[in-house]
């Protein structure tokens, strides 16, 4: 895996494609719903306005290491 720095705008962004990608093979409604709360109204303004507050705060918990990545299978 090669290094890379992405700004939150850019990691948005692909986040965003991502969604898309597996939304495309899924046809899941919840996906589906997500990606239109997260679609930019707006430069700095989300469909759903309480996405761009989750984001950054999740963007908070990847930098400081509060992210577990690990598969847990008792949820």
């Amino acid at each position: 895996m090669t290094s890379m720095d992405l700004t939150e705008k850019e990691a948005y962004a692909a986040m965003y494609a991502y969604l898309l990608m597996v939304y495309e093979r899924t046809q899941s409604d919840d996906l589906a719903g997500l990606r239109g709360d997260m679609s930019k109204i707006s430069e700095e303004e989300t469909a759903d306005p309480a996405v761009c507050f989750e984001w950054l705060d999740c963007v908070d918990k990847a930098k400081t290491g509060e992210v577990n990545l690990g598969l847990n299978l008792n949820n």
